[in-house]
């Protein structure tokens, strides 16, 4: 963006040549963008417009919504806009103005009627990354209700739905109204996007993926509160990803977006904290869609795994700010405690599993979980050197586990559920050559050798143990990103 387009505009955030750069302008405060004329409006003009450096107005980002809602853009223009967008970036009130269309861009779920307050967790995505499996039980568990509208597979990251629908039975598409009856019963239910419920992302979201356009900051924001705030949401707790396996690699694009989606959020009346998590490693064990959700079951029965001790943990601490916000703990620490302890009671265990039956899913196949397991092909991967796990490329172990056929190259494809990658050995784990490392799962023996040949170029080993990575770092609240933007503004 063009410092005369970004002057008067806010947060610009854009990226040239792959790499991401922010420039930070005057009207902080959301609401500052100028009033559009009643001009009839063309897509085409809104595309060159943005191509260009300029800044939309509000009503011109409601009509690429609403086009995108209804179809009456096509996709090569929809495709064109998020490219311009990607290039050039997305301001502060362009990113607010898009989050708010594509929010009202269908119909809006009301929880009023639940008599409890309501909280939900998004992660902006990684791999191995299973935290809504425990923390949407661990929260219904101590008295919150939890609307979870999740996705699916995007890049290299995994999909909640994805992983949910290696449940045989299990149903991702429910109307609101049997939404809400689900929560109700249970105290959480986890669904994909209704047709009602904010179209223009469906639309915009499988359009990123095919695009090129996932890695930026206004669009991930856009996108993820959209869903969120058309549930009505009391609080939200962000899990924002840091590391290799984050879609923002530099810790300045990831603690912008955190500041940017926490004021956008509480912008629309939702009290909301982000938490930068690592994501230098795949989280836990499991990275694919039934191992995930076997090695979250395991947890919710009590077993403690040391290759697990990073998930649990995790868990406990989104849960308990959900706890939190949700008005049943005075402090996020006091929540942590209440997870804790609805974990090793058995009650998060017991929400999981009245979830599961309620939305359809047989939850027989935990009787027998290795059972159920029935990958097309196996390949056990040995570590090929002696040393210490000194770092990982996260991002590539999830394109890794994509080729295996737990993933998706285009939207519509069906994924694989038995398909993914278990580690047995963690970043700082010293091992021998020739030791179990990983075991790869895929749909077919020809899909083996590339995953196995990603992940040995993705692991590096040495001779001294790595410096530990805190596995949460900043938090940001309302007062800590407004903050955080006006800094950045005075730079």
């Amino acid at each position: 963006m063009s410092s005369a387009a970004s002057s008067e505009a806010g947060v610009s955030i854009g990226a040239e040549a792959g790499t991401m750069r922010y420039s930070y302008a005057l009207h902080f405060r959301a609401g500052t963008m100028p009033t559009d004329s009643a001009t009839p409006l063309h897509m085409i003009d809104i595309i060159r417009k943005k191509r260009d450096g300029g800044e939309l107005g509000a009503r011109e980002i409601a009509f690429v919504a609403a086009g995108a809602a209804d179809a009456s853009i096509p996709e090569a223009e929809l495709a064109a806009w998020l490219m311009a967008s990607w290039i050039r970036g997305l301001s502060l009130g362009e990113t607010r103005a898009l989050t708010m269309a594509m929010r009202d861009s269908g119909v809006k779920f009301s929880p009023a009627g639940l008599g409890r307050r309501t909280v939900d967790k998004h992660s902006s995505g990684g791999v191995g990354d299973k935290t809504s499996f425990l923390v949407a039980p661990l929260a219904a568990a101590c008295g919150v209700a939890v609307p979870m509208i999740s996705g699916r597979a995007l890049g290299h990251t995994g999909g909640t739905l994805d992983k949910l629908e290696a449940i045989p039975g299990y149903r991702t598409a429910l109307t609101l109204a049997e939404f809400e009856a689900v929560i109700r019963k249970c105290g959480a239910s986890i669904i994909g996007q209704t047709d009602e419920l904010a179209p223009a992302d469906r639309k915009l979201y499988a359009l990123r993926d095919r695009t090129g356009t996932v890695e930026n900051p206004g669009l991930i924001c856009a996108s993820i509160l959209s869903k969120k705030l058309a549930a009505g949401l009391d609080g939200l707790v962000l899990d924002v990803k840091t590391g290799s396996g984050a879609f923002l690699r530099r810790m300045e694009d990831t603690e912008s977006l955190a500041a940017l989606m926490v004021t956008t959020a509480e912008a629309a009346g939702t009290e909301t904290v982000a938490l930068l998590t690592d994501m230098s490693q795949p989280l836990g064990r499991a990275a694919g869609n039934w191992i995930e959700l076997v090695e979250c079951v395991e947890l919710l029965r009590g077993e403690r795994p040391a290759w697990s001790e990073d998930l649990r943990e995790l868990s406990l601490i989104l849960a308990g700010w959900m706890i939190h916000l949700g008005g049943k703990a005075e402090s996020a620490k006091t929540g942590y405690t209440l997870a804790e302890a609805a974990l090793d009671d058995g009650a998060a265990l017991a929400a999981f599993m009245k979830m599961i039956d309620a939305q359809g899913g047989d939850v027989s196949i935990f009787d027998n979980m290795e059972g159920f397991h029935k990958p097309g092909a196996t390949k056990v991967v040995e570590a090929w050197e002696s040393g210490f796990v000194a770092e990982m490329d996260t991002t590539a172990l999830g394109w890794a586990v994509q080729r295996t056929g737990a993933g998706r190259e285009k939207a519509g494809e069906p994924v694989d559920p038995h398909a993914g990658i278990l580690f047995h050995a963690r970043r700082g784990a010293k091992v021998e050559k020739g030791q179990t490392f990983a075991t790869v799962f895929a749909t077919r023996p020809e899909l083996l050798a590339e995953p196995v040949e990603i992940l040995r170029q993705a692991v590096r080993f040495s001779k001294t143990l790595p410096e530990r990575v805190a596995l949460v770092g900043r938090v940001f609240t309302k007062d800590d990103a407004e903050e955080y933007l006006r800094t950045a503004l005075s730079r």
